[in-house]
C-alpha cells in the first residue's frame, strides 16, 4: 500500500460499461474509470474495474477499505425470464392464488378483451398445499398438518424441484406454521433453496406476498453464486475487505446478508444513481429534482423532493409485483444501445431491444448489425468518433452504412433518419419523466432535471424543450455518478408488520409492542453489520388509509412514547399527506374513519459520505477548454461546432451553443439557443440562453 493511503471503491455494473469510482478517505480526492461489462460473467468486469482504478492510483489491494456494488443480476434474470422450475407451498384451499392474481388489466379496460394473463411464475402442477389455518390476528383456527408438508417436500424432491417458496395465509401475523414447513423441507429436501414469506415480507395481501416470496426464491441461487464468486476473487486481491451490495430501498447491505435477501437488490443500480444525483443536486442548491440515468440499455427516471428520492412498495420487475421498499424508478428502453427498427406497419421504432455491450452498436469495433441511438449521435457528429477518451474507437462509416440501409426503407435522407431516431428516443424519455410527475399530480416544470449515465445527457436540451423544464444540471463525470452514489449510501434495512386497526379503536399497547419488536430486529441486523448501538438510527413510519380504500399512504411516526396524542399526530400527518398526493382529505367527514394498516421500522447504519470539493478558479475564459471543431447537425443544417474538454472548464465559465462538451465517460451536446454555466462544484447548469 503506497504511503498508507486508504480508498473506498464503488462499482456499478451496467449493460454496456462497468463504472468505477474510488475515493481517497484521507484527502477526499476521487478517481474514476470505466471498463466494458462482461455479460457472460459480470464478475470479470467487476474485478477488471477494481484493478484498473487501483492501477490509476498507483495502489494495490491493501489500500482498499471497502467496496460497494450495484448489480442487475437479479433484475436481468427476471426480465429475461431465465427462471428455473419453482415449487410453491400455500394454505389448503388457496392453491389458485397465483392463477387468480389481480383483476387489473395493462393499459386499462380498452385492452381487456384481448389481453391474456402471462404464464404464472409457478405452474399449477408445482403448487402444493398444507392443512392448517391462522386468522388475521395470528390465532390458530385449524392446527398445522405436518404430514401435508412432508408429502409436499418429498414431491418436490422426487420431481427435482430445488427452488421452493412458502406463503401461508396470514403468516405475517404469526410465522409458526411457515417455520414448521421450513423445518420439514430442511429434513426431507435438504438440497432445496427455500424462501418463506414471513422472512421476505411480513405484510398482508396474499397474492403480492406470494409472488414477492417466489421471486426471492427464484433469484436466490444466481445471486448467491454471483456474490460468492466476487467475494472469492475480491479476497484474492484485498483479503477480508468489507463488500456491500446496493439495495432497492436506497441502502446497502453486506454481501453475506444479501445472499439471504436477494429480492432487495432488484433496483440496485438505479437506486444508487438516484441517491448520487440527489446529493449532487442538493449540494448545488436544488431540492426538487428529476433524475435521468441513461445507460446502454435503458433510461431510469425518478423524483427527488427535499433531497430524498421517492420510495414505493408498489413496484414491479417485469411482470412480477414486488412489495419490498424500493426507490420509485420508472424505466424505459431508451439507452444508447437501443435499436432502431421498423414496425410491421412501416413506422420507425426505437427500443426496447438493445445492442448492449456485446455486440454493441454498429459503430463499435465488434458492433452488431442493427442501427442504434449511439449510431445516430455519431452520424450527426454529436459525440466524438471514440469513447472513454479514445480507448474505444467508433466507426462513423459503419454507423452511416447501417443507418443508410434503414433510411432507404423509410424513404428519408440519412440525416432525417438519424434525427428521427433521436426524436423518438427523447419522447420515450420524456414520457417516462411524465409518469413520475404529471401522472402523480406534480408539475414537471417545478423541477430541475439532473442527467447522468453514459447517455443520460445526450438529449438534455431536447428534453427541456419537450417538457418545458427550466434547467438541467449535469454533474462532473456523469457517466460514473451511479458508482459515486454507491459511496454515499448508508447501510439500511426495512422491517414491516401488518397490524390493521381503525384509529378510533387503536390498541396503543399492541402498537407499541409491535414497534418495539421491529426496532429490536432492525438493531440486531445493524449489530450484525458491525454498527455500535450508539450510532444506529431507527426511523418509524406507518401506512394509513381511509376505511374502504385499497392502498395506503405512508407517514412518519415520531420517536418516543406513542401515546394518544402522538397517534393523533400520525393521523393528522396522514390527512395532510393524502391532500398533498390526491388533492383532498376527509378529516372533517365524521362518516369516514382512518385505518392503520402496516407498521414499519427502518434501521440505518451511517457511512461517511465523500466530500464534494469546490473547484479552483482559473484565469481566462472557456476558450482555454476548446479542443477543436467538427461539423454537427442539430436542426436543419450542418455547422462547424466547437468542442470543449470539460476538465479544463472552471467555475464561472459559460459555454454557449451550438457546442459539444466532452469528457472521459460522457458527452453534452449544447443545442443552439442553450448555454451551460459551470458552478462552484464543476456542475454544468444548462439553461436557455438570454435573447
Amino acid at each position: 500500500m503506497a504511503g498508507g493511503r486508504r480508498v473506498r471503491i464503488g462499482i456499478d455494473t451496467g449493460g454496456t460499461f462497468t463504472d468505477v469510482v474510488a475515493v481517497d478517505e484521507d484527502t477526499g480526492a476521487t478517481t474514476t474509470t470505466k471498463t466494458p461489462s462482461t455479460p457472460a460473467d459480470p464478475a470479470e468486469g467487476f474485478l477488471a474495474g477494481v484493478r484498473k482504478v487501483l492501477d490509476l492510483m498507483g495502489l494495490d489491494g491493501g489500500a482498499v477499505t471497502a467496496v460497494s456494488h450495484g448489480t442487475t443480476v437479479a433484475t436481468n434474470q427476471l426480465l429475461e425470464g431465465r427462471l428455473d422450475r419453482i415449487g410453491f407451498i400455500t394454505t389448503e384451499g388457496y392453491e389458485s392464488v397465483l392463477e387468480i392474481a389481480r383483476q387489473s388489466v395493462p393499459d386499462g379496460y380498452g385492452n381487456s378483451y384481448f389481453w391474456v394473463k402471462p404464464p404464472r411464475i409457478v405452474p399449477a402442477d408445482l403448487v402444493r398445499t398444507v392443512g392448517g389455518r391462522l386468522d388475521p390476528t395470528g390465532a390458530e383456527v385449524r392446527p398445522f398438518r405436518r404430514e401435508d408438508a412432508v408429502a409436499a417436500a418429498r414431491f418436490f424432491r422426487d420431481a427435482g424441484v430445488t427452488t421452493i417458496g412458502v406463503c401461508l395465509l396470514h403468516s405475517y401475523a404469526d410465522d409458526a406454521h411457515e417455520r414448521a414447513v421450513l423445518d420439514v423441507l430442511r429434513a426431507e429436501h435438504p438440497g432445496a433453496v427455500v424462501s418463506i414469506s414471513s422472512r421476505v415480507l411480513r405484510e398482508y395481501r396474499e397474492y403480492e406476498r406470494s409472488v414477492t416470496t417466489l421471486v426471492d426464491a427464484a433469484v436466490k441461487p444466481r445471486v448467491a453464486a454471483y456474490v460468492r464468486g466476487i467475494r472469492e476473487r475480491l479476497d484474492a486481491l484485498a483479503p477480508g475487505v468489507p463488500f456491500h451490495v446496493m439495495k432497492s430501498n436506497g441502502g446497502v447491505l453486506s454481501a453475506e446478508e444479501v445472499v439471504h435477501q436477494p429480492i432487495t437488490t432488484m433496483l440496485s443500480g438505479p437506486a444508487a444513481g438516484a441517491l448520487g444525483a440527489a446529493l449532487v443536486a442538493g449540494n448545488a442548491g436544488f431540492d426538487r429534482v428529476l433524475t435521468c440515468d441513461g445507460g446502454g440499455t435503458s433510461t431510469d427516471v425518478t423524483v427527488v423532493v427535499d433531497g430524498e428520492p421517492a420510495l414505493t412498495t408498489e413496484g414491479s420487475v417485469g411482470a412480477y409485483p414486488s412489495k419490498v421498499p424500493m426507490v420509485d424508478v420508472v424505466t424505459v428502453g431508451a439507452g444508447g444501445g437501443s435499436i432502431a427498427w421498423l414496425s410491421p406497419e412501416g413506422t420507425l421504432k426505437v427500443g426496447p431491444r438493445s445492442a448492449g455491450a456485446d455486440p454493441g452498436p454498429l459503430c463499435y469495433p465488434s458492433g452488431g448489425t442493427e442501427p442504434t441511438v449511439t449510431d445516430a449521435h455519431v452520424v450527426l457528429g454529436r459525440i466524438p468518433p471514440h469513447l472513454l477518451g479514445g480507448e474505444i474507437p467508433l466507426s462513423v462509416d459503419a454507423a452511416r452504412a447501417g443507418l443508410g440501409a434503414l433510411s432507404e426503407r423509410l424513404g428519408l435522407s440519412l440525416e432525417r433518419t438519424a434525427l428521427g431516431i433521436l426524436e423518438i428516443s427523447a419522447w420515450n424519455q420524456a414520457n417516462a419523466l411524465r409518469q413520475v410527475t404529471v401522472a402523480r399530480g406534480l408539475d414537471v416544470r417545478d423541477f430541475t432535471l439532473t442527467t447522468f449515465g453514459g447517455s443520460g445527457s445526450l438529449l438534455a436540451c431536447r428534453l427541456m424543450d419537450v417538457l418545458g423544464l427550466p434547467r438541467t444540471l449535469v454533474p462532473p463525470d456523469p457517466g460514473n455518478l451511479s458508482a459515486f452514489g454507491l459511496l454515499t449510501v448508508d447501510v439500511r434495512n426495512d422491517h414491516v408488520q401488518t397490524a390493521i386497526s381503525r384509529h378510533a379503536d387503536l390498541d396503543l399497547d399492541r402498537v407499541r409492542s409491535a414497534f418495539a419488536a421491529l426496532e429490536e430486529r432492525a438493531r440486531a441486523s445493524l449489530d450484525g453489520e458491525g454498527f455500535a448501538r450508539d450510532v444506529q438510527v431507527v426511523q418509524r413510519t406507518a401506512d394509513l388509509r381511509y376505511v374502504g380504500q385499497a392502498f395506503e399512504v405512508r407517514v412518519p411516526v415520531a420517536d418516543g412514547a406513542l401515546d394518544a396524542a402522538a397517534a393523533d399526530d400520525v393521523a393528522a400527518a396522514f390527512h395532510a399527506a393524502h391532500r398533498q398526493l390526491y388533492g383532498y382529505d376527509l378529516r372533517d367527514d365524521p362518516r369516514q374513519a382512518v385505518e392503520w394498516v402496516n407498521l414499519r421500522v427502518t434501521g440505518i447504519g451511517p457511512i461517511r459520505r465523500p466530500d464534494l470539493v469546490a473547484l479552483p478558479s482559473r484565469g481566462g475564459g472557456p476558450e482555454r477548454a476548446v479542443t477543436g471543431s467538427r461539423p454537427v447537425l442539430f436542426d436543419e443544417d450542418w455547422a462547424p461546432t466547437p468542442t470543449y474538454d470539460r476538465t479544463r472548464l472552471a467555475p464561472g465559465d459559460v459555454v454557449s451553443g451550438p457546442a459539444v462538451v466532452e469528457e472521459f465517460g460522457s458527452t453534452v451536446p449544447l443545442h443552439p439557443g442553450f448555454a451551460a454555466t459551470v458552478d462552484t462544484f464543476g456542475n454544468l447548469l444548462i439553461e436557455r440562453a438570454a435573447r
